[in-house]
């Protein structure tokens, strides 16, 4: 089993900063892309940022500048330090990673999801 757990969400004033970490445990051998997505009140989730397990990342572009993707491998965590808040930035984000896992017969390659952390973004 693997779980994803996203923490550091909240309330802030526009213009304000947040950081999101995703902490992934369970039985693990390794963790490829890692990322965030969001999902506002009636839309799709939506990709926010991704990062390789070498440290490249990339954005959506409505946080390009604003919002910074990071992971520390050792601790198989995944931060989001998200700058210069707007009020279109209120959401329920998730944490993703392409999880790599043992099984029985060899290794297992999925997509693994944690519960979300709101974030708001008062005007």
């Amino acid at each position: 089993q693997v779980q994803l757990v996203e923490s550091g969400g909240g309330l802030v004033q526009a213009g304000g900063s947040l950081r999101l970490s995703c902490a992934a445990s369970g039985s693990i051998f390794s963790i490829n892309d890692m990322g965030w997505y969001r999902q506002a009140p009636g839309k799709q989730r939506a990709f926010v940022a991704a990062i390789t397990r070498s440290g490249s990342a990339n954005y959506a572009d409505s946080v390009k500048g604003r919002f910074t993707i990071s992971r520390d491998n050792a601790k198989n965590t995944v931060y989001l330090q998200m700058n210069n808040l707007k009020p279109e930035d209120t959401a329920l984000y998730y944490c993703n990673g392409k999880i790599i896992t043992p099984q029985a017969m060899g290794f297992s390659l999925n997509d693994h999801w944690g519960q979300g952390t709101q974030v708001t973004v008062s005007s």
